[in-house]
């Protein structure tokens, strides 16, 4: 595929593809195997538009994976207790997930799914609990790591770049090894980076960062990660780096990602309104809320007329502000 020689087929979409028949191959009970391939075959539409626009991450099909079995496991639950999924009644969906929220929470996109396709009454599911780290990482803390890693060259630049997107622009690793050559701009004086609209501009040290990242790039072993596009080119040809790899090397540095992000998105919300932040920055509006609420803050506390003046006084910046205060641009 990558020689051109046969046509261009998404790897994780093939092996979802492969571990979904094996899956379904265990379902005796004929009406549940039914229920569970129509869902499935809901979900590949999903897959294959995703992978359409960009290949498909392991990440995106582990989550696909978790929610079949927790479908599939749903079923079966409930048929112990005596009912088929068009009886399934609200006691029974607060029952299923007091045993185990955690852990059967993927099944909701199936039951939002069966409730949607009229598989079985309009129900109310759990809302999402928002567990705080019992030791959060403090904005002194933030800035004390995103300065170690702008200025500590002994750790390693790949690691360095991605930790600073995570501590600047609260980026989650599975966006940012998605990131390619072409979201980057260099105009010699700003160096921007397309998380969303508009572009946002790095602040001079973690500029000249990655600029001395993309140099190295012609460095790298393997010869299809030095011509790759991706940012942080995996070592199969045209596939970018696992984010679970780029996860570990930030933790060998002493990062940690989640924490990084909630961070820098509690501190970016201070100095810009919410919606502004998550169209910069390439979040949607429900995962925004989300982050925005982790952090402490409500979309509602930004007074309408205060954005203008914000956006006013941001937009006639003459240049990127200080790793202290990374900037998010406005139009």
């Amino acid at each position: 595929m990558d020689s051109g020689v046969l046509p261009r087929v998404d790897r994780q979409l093939l092996l979802y593809q492969r571990w979904l028949t094996e899956r379904l191959a265990t379902i005796e009970e004929p009406e549940h195997h039914q229920l569970l391939r129509h869902f499935a075959i809901w979900q590949m539409r999903r897959l294959r538009a995703k992978a359409e626009k960009a290949p498909l991450g392991r990440s995106q099909t582990n989550h696909t994976k978790q929610e079949v079995t927790q479908a599939g496991a749903f079923l079966t639950w409930l048929a112990d207790r005596g009912r088929a999924i068009g009886q399934c009644q609200q006691a029974d969906i607060d029952a299923w997930h007091t045993e185990s929220l955690a852990t059967r929470r993927p099944s909701q996109s199936f039951l939002r799914w069966c409730m949607k396709t009229g598989r079985m009454p309009r129900l109310t599911l759990p809302p999402a609990v928002i567990t705080q780290n019992s030791e959060p990482l403090h904005q002194h803390r933030r800035l004390a790591i995103l300065r170690r890693v702008l200025n500590d060259d002994s750790l390693p630049l790949r690691a360095r770049v991605a930790a600073a997107l995570v501590l600047l622009y609260a980026q989650p690793v599975s966006r940012i090894v998605r990131l390619t050559i072409d979201d980057i701009t260099d105009d010699e004086t700003t160096v921007t980076v397309r998380l969303g609209e508009p572009p946002s501009p790095l602040p001079k040290p973690a500029a000249d960062l990655l600029r001395a990242y993309i140099r190295s790039r012609q460095q790298m072993p393997y010869a299809s990660s030095r011509s790759s596009q991706w940012l942080f080119p995996g070592r199969q040809p045209r596939q970018p780096m696992n984010p679970v790899s780029l996860q570990v090397h930030l933790r060998k540095i002493g990062i940690p990602p989640q924490r990084g992000r909630t961070s820098a998105i509690r501190q970016l919300v201070l100095q810009a309104p919410a919606p502004i932040i998550a169209k910069a920055l390439g979040y949607h509006d429900k995962t925004a809320t989300r982050l925005v609420t982790e952090a402490g803050g409500t979309w509602s506390r930004y007074a309408p007329g205060d954005h203008t003046r914000r956006q006013d006084r941001r937009g006639c910046s003459d240049g990127p502000s200080s790793p202290d205060r990374p900037d998010v641009s406005t139009r």
